[in-house]
């Protein structure tokens, strides 16, 4: 069975769920290194693009579910205050 990780949800607090932690830890990595710092951030769609350039093609063969596992890391470190939703339209995100 692989190892792992306990991510939570912005939307569910109090609410733990796991995941594969090797997928989780590549596009946590992925995301630090290609989100902004300070707003207005990148829309989903846009990280998603930039985040493929740093996913393993042994993780994420051709970006498979690199949305999901995006939404997945996005709404973990939204919960821990690691990454901001501004209210736009589409919502941006940068680094707290």
């Amino acid at each position: 069975m692989p190892d792992k990780i306990a991510v939570e949800n912005i939307n569910s607090p109090g609410t733990t769920t796991n995941v594969d932690k090797a997928k989780y830890m590549a596009m946590k990595d992925a995301m630090l290194a290609i989100l902004p710092k300070d707003a207005p951030g990148m829309t989903a769609k846009e990280a998603k693009q930039a985040a493929l350039a740093h996913l393993p093609e042994a993780l994420f063969p051709a970006g498979a579910a690199a949305g999901w596992w995006l939404k997945c890391v996005q709404l973990d470190l939204e919960a821990k205050g690691v990454v901001v939703r501004e209210a736009t339209k589409p919502l941006r995100f940068h680094q707290a």
